[in-house]
């Protein structure tokens, strides 16, 4: 919504994720983070929530139709850009408590979204 360019139709993506933590020493096990928790963590909420559904921003108003034909969505509070995608896991991944300082959302070989932090 609010955009002029050809990805203002509704349309699909598939996206490459990739969630990076940092920690100024290593524990016990000498890790950062299991990275298998950080994956299954990460895959089961996208599976659950944005894998075959429609993506909208929670004020657009295909929102009212895809709930009066029953058909999956997921609302944001911004448009669904690559951008909002990233930000949205970095969110998540820090509440659930991994020490992540970025995530990279790829949308297309070409083009990367990054979202990080200052500490």
């Amino acid at each position: 919504m609010n955009y002029e360019g050809k990805c203002r139709h509704p349309h699909g993506h598939n996206g490459v994720i990739e969630i990076v933590c940092s920690a100024s020493d290593l524990d016990e096990r000498g890790m950062v983070v299991d990275f298998g928790d950080v994956k299954n963590f990460v895959k089961s909420f996208v599976d659950e929530n944005w894998d075959h559904r429609m993506l909208l921003r929670i004020d657009d108003p295909l929102v009212e139709e895809y709930k009066k034909r029953g058909e999956p969505f997921f609302l944001f509070e911004e448009n669904p850009t690559a951008e909002t995608f990233a930000r949205y896991l970095f969110d998540l991944v820090y509440e659930k408590g991994f020490p992540v300082t970025e995530v990279r959302f790829q949308e297309t070989p070409t083009s990367v979204a990054v979202y990080r932090r200052d500490p």
